[in-house]
C-alpha cells in the first residue's frame, strides 16, 4: 500500500467519525425534546457505516483486506419511547404520561468516546504518513 492510499483511508475515517460525533451531539442536545416539527418526541439517530474495498496496486489479496469507512446513511432508531408520568407537561396524554425521546445518556457518551478515539487514531495515522513522507524526501536529498 502506498502512502497516499493510507492517507485516503485515514481521511475517510476522519470524515466518518466526524459525522458520527455530530449525530451523537444532536442526540444529546435533544435528549428532552418532546415535540419536533414532524410531530411527537425526538427519535434517536444513528450512523450506518460500511467498509468500501480499496483498489490498490499491491494486488487483489491486499485490496480485499484494506477498506475505507463510508457513511451510508443516518437512520432513526425506532426503539420504544420512554413514558414519564408528568400530568402538568403540555405534551402529556390523557393519562398524564409524556413520551420522551429514546436517547440513553450513557450509550451516547460511550458512542462519543468511541468516535473520539477512532478520530484520534486516524489523525495519528495521517501524522505518521506525513512523517514517513518527509523522511523519504530527506533520504532522497542526501
Amino acid at each position: 500500500m502506498d502512502l497516499m492510499t493510507a492517507m485516503k483511508i485515514s481521511a475517510s475515517g476522519l470524515a466518518a467519525q466526524r459525522t458520527r460525533m455530530n449525530v451523537v451531539s444532536s442526540n444529546l442536545a435533544n435528549i428532552n425534546t418532546t415535540r419536533t416539527p414532524e410531530g411527537g418526541p425526538y427519535r434517536r439517530k444513528e450512523v450506518i457505516m460500511t467498509a468500501s474495498p480499496m483498489e490498490d496496486s499491491f494486488g487483489r489479496v491486499l485490496s480485499e483486506q484494506v477498506s475505507e469507512p463510508k457513511v451510508v446513511t443516518i437512520a432513526e432508531d425506532h426503539g420504544a419511547l420512554q413514558k414519564v408520568y408528568d400530568p402538568s407537561h403540555p405534551d402529556a396524554d390523557k393519562e398524564g404520561y409524556v413520551s420522551m425521546p429514546n436517547v440513553n445518556l450513557m450509550k451516547e457518551m460511550v458512542d462519543m468516546l468511541s468516535a473520539t478515539r477512532a478520530y484520534e487514531a486516524n489523525a495519528a495515522v495521517i501524522s505518521t504518513v506525513k512523517s514517513m513522507s518527509q523522511r523519504a524526501i530527506d533520504i532522497g536529498n542526501r
